[in-house]
């Protein structure tokens, strides 16, 4: 079955009762009854949010910055390169807003491409020259604290500028309003997910899995399978993975790996990475490795068997973008 978030109708036999002293025979037929179940079109999980538009947000990786606020909510989170092999996340909220997101840090090309392709709702603080430009353009609804530092975005006394941006729940709401932004989910991606009674065991096995960025253990992702919850606990450099605003580790159904083009363009190491080409992948799941492809379907990033939406495990996944798959600075390893 694929779930891509429409409305899903499973069907239930419902017998009417006959009222006293009605015999078997006379019994009418049972009569069927449709049911609707709403199901996210990220994760594949029951939700009641599902025609809630996605909000895309680029949260600072920097050790100073962490644990970030907001992580555990999100649905989907995108790891990019930025300049300098320091990595940016692009968390994706469509089933649930938490209460603060952030830290917020500033926009590149590629996650405003990103959100663009989704039709999802931008927030930033900051960008870079080529972001600007497409942030201008108006090419995606967006909010960016550069023109609201301090009204729609607080500054945390417990974090150094410019890691201490945030945004809450009931800003992001008032900022829907204000550049007049529909608040409804216009683009469906295609993504499947296996069944409820499903399992995906064909791969090598995959216990523990490692995505590095650069030699820097600060950038070096570990992720350990919990076969009893059938998820991903993530740490980097010994450190787990938490969300600052509950304490809660960090879960995944689904690790992803998609190798990009990366080009730098600046004298600041800016990158353009290629969102639009399609490419190599690894997924992880279900405690298992196997080697996939990636291709951007109507705007989202696809992974794919054989040009066919590949079936994820229902829940969250963490999708790692990288320059290669096995090359001299990134690199994806995992083992029993």
């Amino acid at each position: 079955m694929r779930w891509n978030g429409r409305k899903l109708l499973l069907t239930a036999a419902v017998s009417l009762l006959c009222l006293g002293g009605c015999s078997s025979k006379g019994q009418p037929e049972p009569e069927e009854q449709q049911t609707s179940i709403e199901v996210s079109p990220f994760t594949g999980e029951i939700t009641d949010a599902i025609d809630n538009r996605p909000i895309i947000a680029t949260i600072s990786n920097i050790p100073a910055a962490r644990p970030q606020s907001g992580l555990s909510d999100a649905d989907q989170i995108y790891e990019f390169l930025a300049e300098g092999q320091v990595t940016r996340f692009a968390a994706l909220f469509q089933s649930k807003v938490p209460d603060q997101i952030g830290p917020i840090r500033s926009a590149r090309d590629y996650f405003v491409n990103l959100a663009e392709g989704m039709d999802a709702f931008y927030i930033a603080h900051g960008y870079s020259p080529d972001a600007k430009r497409l942030l201008d353009d108006r090419v995606v609804d967006h909010i960016n604290g550069i023109n609201h530092d301090g009204t729609l975005f607080e500054r945390s006394a417990d974090r150094q500028a410019p890691h201490n941006s945030y945004i809450s729940k009931e800003h992001i709401a008032e900022a829907f309003g204000l550049v007049n932004a529909s608040e409804k989910i216009t683009a469906q991606p295609s993504f499947s997910f296996l069944n409820p009674d499903e399992s995906d065991k064909i791969g090598d096995i995959a216990s523990a899995v490692q995505v590095s960025y650069s030699s820097d253990p600060n950038f070096i992702s570990t992720y350990q399978y919990d076969q009893e919850e059938n998820r991903y606990y993530r740490s980097v450099n010994g450190i787990d993975t938490v969300d600052k605003l509950n304490e809660r580790r960090i879960e995944m159904a689904n690790i992803i790996v998609m190798e990009m083009a990366h080009q730098t363009v600046d004298q600041q190491g800016r990158l353009t990475i290629d969102l639009e080409s399609g490419g190599q992948a690894m997924l992880f799941h279900e405690g298992i490795a196997k080697p996939i492809e990636w291709q951007n379907k109507d705007g989202f990033l696809t992974p794919v068997e054989q040009g066919v939406p590949v079936k994820l495990t229902a829940g969250k996944t963490w999708i790692h973008i990288v320059p290669s798959l096995s090359g001299p600075s990134t690199s994806v390893t995992y083992t029993p």
